[in-house]
């Protein structure tokens, strides 16, 4: 029995990277021997162990028969394991003393900053999404014959084969790389994007009024929000948020381009069309409801009467929720600043914004005559909240929104 420390914990080491777990493959073993020292099953699709002690995983080497039925044979070489594994800079092992085996030369790869296929890629169509993910991971460029084949497994509808949760679970990770519009790019490039998020792949090549985006294409603002927000926020809510904040623009007429009237209701239901085909959890989904529908009132804060600020905050939630409330202010941002040439313009609508809520939200009950009773106290809230959002706006003077 031999044991090897492979896959991403080796590569991150030979980057100069710290890796965040380590999993090991076991050569020449059975499940028997592998439970009767002490190591316990978790895998349900092939052998898969935890040390009894440090609790890292621990694999059986997989290879396959001649008929192409995988098998975890004692006999199952390393070299036979690492051959399975999707791209050559994740086929290395490491023995434990330290000592480095690279029989598909990941380690070139490594310093070509280079993402190229294994023979076996297409076992798992998920990997189309990693592909892409490590790309934005570790700003690596794919190999052009990896990258046509990623095209060639996505047009045969290999996606369709993974279950939605195991999909939107690489969508979350991705967007928290350092790069998610890098994950786009590839994902775009490899022709991917059209079979996994159609709707943000349509926005390529829509123009919108340059007065207000220079950078012109909305695909290319998409991507612009994105390296936005990664400088204002690591919440996964609020990045993908910013991704499906702009989707109503594939979905105007034509004939009015490159104005976009309307694009913020027209946005919600494709929201909803990405969160109900990927299972996106509800509080995902809420925000970025609220982002496409909101976002431009946001920007035009301070041309907004008061009154119809307050409606505003009432329909973001934003008197009982103000966490998620604090969320859209930063996604209206990046999507504010995620504009060529504009990316450091000050936002002070978030703070008015910010400011009116705490102002407005202060006002209760209490402070209202007690002969008041039914509507007539809901009225009144509205009225006294109204008053203190006209005086917050007229602290901030005569700003314009634009």
């Amino acid at each position: 029995m031999e044991r090897y420390r492979v896959g991403g914990s080796v590569r991150d080491q030979l980057l100069g990277l710290e890796p965040s777990d380590h999993d090991w493959v076991v050569v020449g073993s059975t499940p028997e021997e592998m439970r009767s020292l002490g190591f316990q099953p978790v895998g349900k699709d092939f052998p898969v162990f935890l040390h009894p002690d440090t609790k890292e995983e621990y694999a059986l080497a997989r290879g396959r028969s001649p008929d192409g039925a995988l098998q975890f044979r004692p006999d199952v070489t390393l070299e036979e394991d690492l051959a399975r594994r999707d791209l050559r800079i994740n086929a290395m092992a490491m023995t434990a003393d330290g000592k480095l085996i690279d029989p598909f030369h990941g380690q070139q790869d490594l310093k070509n900053r280079l993402l190229r296929h294994l023979p076996h890629f297409e076992d798992d169509p998920l990997r189309l999404l990693r592909l892409a993910r490590l790309a934005a991971q570790l700003d690596f460029q794919v190999a052009p014959t990896t990258c046509k084949l990623a095209a060639d497994m996505a047009a045969n509808d290999q996606l369709d084969k993974i279950a939605p949760e195991r999909q939107w679970q690489e969508l979350k990770k991705a967007l928290l790389t350092p790069s998610p519009r890098r994950f786009v790019e590839v994902l775009r490039q490899c022709r991917i994007l059209r079979a996994f998020l159609p709707e943000i792949d349509e926005l390529f090549g829509i123009p919108q009024p340059k007065r207000y985006h220079p950078e012109i294409d909305t695909g290319e603002h998409v991507l612009l929000t994105l390296d936005k927000v990664v400088a204002l926020s690591n919440a996964p809510e609020v990045r993908f948020a910013v991704l499906l904040h702009d989707l109503g623009k594939a979905a105007t007429a034509r004939e009015f381009w490159p104005s976009h009237r309307g694009h913020e209701a027209l946005g919600v239901p494709l929201v909803d069309r990405v969160c109900q085909r990927l299972r996106v959890p509800l509080r995902y989904q809420r925000l970025a409801r609220k982002t496409a529908r909101y976002h431009l009132l946001a920007h035009m804060a301070f041309d907004l009467k008061p009154g119809t600020v307050e409606k505003l905050l009432s329909d973001l939630d934003a008197w009982r929720n103000p966490d998620d409330f604090e969320r859209f202010l930063v996604a209206a941002q990046a999507d504010a600043q995620g504009r060529k040439g504009l990316q450091n313009k000050p936002y002070p609508q978030a703070e008015y914004l910010r400011q009116a809520r705490q102002a407005a939200a202060r006002i209760s009950a209490a402070d209202l005559p007690a002969s008041l009773s039914g509507k007539k106290i809901g009225d009144a809230i509205h009225r006294l909240r109204c008053q203190k959002i006209a005086e917050i706006r007229k602290s901030f003077g005569c700003i314009s929104s634009r």
